[in-house]
């Protein structure tokens, strides 16, 4: 089978990892302090997370924002970029966000601030219509990834080899084309998705799918579900169906949305194996969590 980037970097820094624990244990580590997890992975940003620090409304990085019009940009609707105002630790991930059928930006907003404060660059972005479909919504999350790391101001900011994408309703379905397009993007989070196709054999990239009880837009029998089982059963995936939750619940601030895309983007585009503890075991049934399927990372 052909290796793609993101698995040989999961092996690279699994191995890494046990090099460096072993020679600590050992007393042959010259490194010392908290910097020394992350010179053993360069992707890795940020202090070991928590619970808290991942459900918290603002993660460790202070956050600014520029717009993007839609008259600067080809491919799709413009929108705004929000990335980590301090440049310490070089350059960080990308993701771009599509909303949905007859939606705008603004019903993806709360996603910008919240994934860049963890320590990523994320362009949130409006369609060309308010009535494209999937198919072309996927080919624009890719045309705003090119755009944030060939042309944008911050594409200095930007490591242009460890990219994602997601997105809402029919933007969720976008998702899905453009990681089907892209077999290159290492994460894609499909929020309460809609798409007419149903199988993703060809989808390479590390998936995690957010469905919702009580949809009754995209049901996830018919949607999210499918979707996730139609995934390549040898891939890094996982569907998480929200509980009391509706097809709208992505568009606004949402705690469990925000802690497992975070670990998820962690773990896949940072390759930090820090975030595996938020969903390997995989998580139980809750309050918020009507179910949860998925695998631990694979290894090889």
């Amino acid at each position: 089978m052909q290796q793609h980037p993101h698995t040989s970097r999961r092996r690279t820094g699994r191995l890494t990892g046990l090099t460096a624990a072993l020679a600590a244990v050992v007393g042959l580590s010259t490194m010392g302090g908290p910097g020394a997890h992350a010179a053993d992975n360069p992707y890795e940003r940020g202090p070991a997370p928590t619970e808290s620090s991942i459900e918290a409304p603002r993660g460790p990085y202070a956050v600014s924002d520029v717009s993007v019009s839609s008259l600067s940009v080809s491919g799709f609707g413009g929108g705004t970029i929000y990335y980590p105002t301090s440049t310490a630790d070089g350059t960080f991930g990308a993701i771009a966000i599509s909303p949905g059928f007859t939606a705008y930006e603004s019903s993806i907003a709360w996603l910008g601030p919240r994934l860049a404060s963890q320590g990523f660059v994320v362009f949130t972005i409006d369609t060309n219509t308010a009535l494209d479909q999937p198919d072309s919504r996927g080919r624009q999350l890719l045309a705003a990834l090119d755009y944030l790391t060939q042309r944008s101001a911050v594409r200095g900011r930007v490591d242009s080899s460890r990219l994602g994408v997601m997105g809402h309703s029919m933007g969720g379905g976008g998702s899905l084309e453009a990681a089907k397009t892209r077999p290159s993007l290492q994460a894609a989070i499909p929020l309460t998705p809609w798409n007419l196709d149903k199988t993703w054999p060809e989808v390479r990239t590390p998936t995690l799918i957010f469905g919702a009880d009580g949809d009754s837009i995209a049901p996830v029998s018919s949607h999210a579900e499918p979707f996730y089982t139609n995934l390549p059963s040898s891939l890094d995936r996982a569907y998480l169906e929200l509980n009391s939750a509706s097809h709208f619940t992505p568009n606004s601030s949402n705690t469990t949305i925000a802690k497992y895309s975070v670990s998820w983007l962690k773990r896949f585009i940072d390759n930090d194996t820090r975030y595996e503890q938020f969903f390997c075991p995989l998580p139980q049934r809750s309050l918020t969590i009507e179910e949860y399927r998925g695998n631990c990372p694979h290894t090889s």
